[in-house]
């Protein structure tokens, strides 16, 4: 008989084997079973029990408790779950802004210029109306410089020459009346003697009685335009909102005839010379000139207006 002489802890241990589910820490298969079989009871008592089910309370109960817990993690995930999709949004609310600006910058734009474009047509038409009206064409010119304070002259020079049919001593209106005459030009501009230049003088006639005279200027600008008329007839006495027009020269050189001057605005009587004197208010606004024409025969080749064409 052989004796086994291996030491007691080297000796192969006989019997029942561990559950493996229960050494690796999961429940046992009859515990889950149970728990299933648990679940299913709930449900159907739950069910049958109507609006009036036992398992009611338990289920306020729990929703009391764990409500809370779900919404304040609800609140803190929900920020890291929609941050995809709110830096897309971000991206394309950018892109939405940045082209609603240009959008709005171009808008901006075209209302500014809107009123330009308005007043250069009001312009154009006002010149055809008075082109008609003084039965002349026009070459129509902008004006694109004042004269120099240090010329001490009142002159603006027109984007026209020339090579317009422009020359010296031709007339040169706005839509609201008489601008003043040209006094040079080159090819491609012409140099303009304002109505109230100091150097200047103009016929004029009282546009309801034709009385005549002579229309000077001061050499001034802005709000203190200031032109003079002095009557031939030294006892006629001018009265304030009188029309004042030109009477017009021989050839309408310098000067066509009835082209609007400006209005009486004021009378004085001069004691020393026993006569009387009228200021007048321009009928054009010098500092905010723009669209001109310049007086031509009918028939003058080129762009020119005629009596309501051009």
């Amino acid at each position: 008989m052989a004796i086994d002489t291996r030491p007691p802890s080297q000796v192969r241990r006989t019997g029942t084997s561990r559950d493996p589910e229960r050494d690796s820490g999961r429940p046992a298969r009859s515990l889950v079973v149970a728990l299933v079989l648990a679940s299913a009871a709930l449900m159907v008592v739950d069910k049958a029990g109507g609006d009036g089910s036992p398992v009611d309370p338990v289920r306020r109960v729990v929703g009391e408790v764990v409500g809370p817990v779900q919404a304040g993690v609800s609140t803190v995930v929900r920020p890291l779950v929609d941050l995809p999709g709110a830096l897309r949004s971000n991206g394309s609310l950018r892109d939405d802004v940045s082209r609603l600006e240009a959008e709005n910058a171009d808008l901006r734009n075209q209302l500014g210029k809107a009123g330009y474009d308005d007043q250069r047509l009001a312009d154009l038409e006002g010149l055809r109306a008075l082109s008609g009206d003084i039965g002349y064409a026009l070459v129509p010119a902008r004006v694109i410089a004042i004269g120099a304070a240090q010329s001490f002259s009142s002159t603006i020079t027109l984007d026209a020459g020339s090579d317009a049919g422009l020359r010296p001593d031709m007339t040169v209106i706005a839509a609201a009346g008489l601008v003043g005459r040209i006094t040079s030009v080159t090819a491609h501009t012409a140099t303009v003697l304002l109505i109230v230049d100091d150097t200047s003088s103009v016929g004029g006639r009282i546009g309801d009685n034709q009385e005549l005279g002579f229309v000077r200027g001061h050499g001034t600008l802005g709000t203190d335009d200031r032109l003079e008329l002095e009557l031939a007839d030294r006892n006629v006495v001018p009265k304030v909102g009188q029309q004042i027009v030109t009477w017009g020269s021989e050839g309408g050189s310098p000067y066509v005839a009835g082209v609007p001057i400006g209005t009486v605005g004021k009378v004085y009587e001069s004691l020393r010379e026993t006569s009387y004197r009228a200021v007048i208010t321009p009928a054009v606004d010098f500092t905010a000139l723009d669209l001109v024409g310049v007086v031509v025969p009918y028939g003058t080749q080129g762009r020119v207006i005629e009596g309501g064409t051009q």
